[in-house]
């Protein structure tokens, strides 16, 4: 059974954006789709994270179709099987960056892991206000909430923006071993080819059509 599967999906807002998007997501298989701005890869990837629903076509998480899934049963899914990391972060801005995590590990009933604060080298700074962190802070803070929550499926839509070379290569290393070790996959927008091609697979959208290009 394919963790993410969607057949012939279609999306329009005033104008055609995509049509007849196919994609299978297998365990501890990673996939980065990219392309040009405004060509729809974070609306698929919305799409693909049951945030949007499709004109047309399909989308199964886990074996189970989003379009029927009664209210309860999603939520449920996208609490405890769905992480979604996004360039902007949405972090709790009131709270501290580990009252941040405590939320993700009150909601999932998951530990925040030291080794985790390590690896993204935030444990020195954790306990301040999100107001008090850099940019690239914040959004390694919004990784972490993301990975405390131990999701099955990562939809990680241009996670690295805030983060320089070096920690961007980290942090996809991070992932890389984490759906690894979980026998979780992941899904990954990036307008960065160097970093996209790090993954299993490779798609463009391009001309209203997903292409694989790896």
């Amino acid at each position: 059974m394919n963790l993410v599967s969607a057949k012939n999906i279609s999306h329009s807002f005033d104008y055609e954006l995509f049509s007849n998007v196919s994609l299978d997501l297998a365990t501890k298989e990673s996939i980065a789709i990219i392309g040009i701005s405004g060509s729809g890869k974070s609306t698929l990837l919305h799409l693909l994270s049951t945030l949007l629903k499709p004109n047309s076509g399909e989308v199964k998480i886990l074996g189970e179709d989003v379009l029927s899934l009664k209210p309860k049963k999603l939520s449920y899914l996208r609490r405890h099987e769905l992480g979604l990391v996004f360039q902007s972060h949405y972090l709790f801005k009131g709270f501290s960056g580990y009252e941040n995590l405590e939320v993700s590990e009150i909601l999932a009933q998951e530990p925040i892991e030291d080794a985790l604060l390590k690896r993204l080298e935030i444990e020195h700074c954790i306990h301040q206000k999100v107001t008090e962190l850099s940019g690239g802070q914040q959004q390694r803070v919004s990784i972490a909430r993301v990975l405390t929550k131990k999701p099955t499926i990562i939809f990680a839509d241009e996670p690295t923006g805030n983060l320089d070379t070096v920690t961007a290569h980290e942090v996809m290393d991070l992932f890389f071993e984490y759906i690894e070790q979980h026998e979780a996959g992941m899904i990954l927008v990036t307008h960065d080819d160097t970093l996209a091609h790090l993954c299993d697979k490779v798609y463009k959208l391009e001309d209203k059509e997903l292409v694989r290009v790896k």
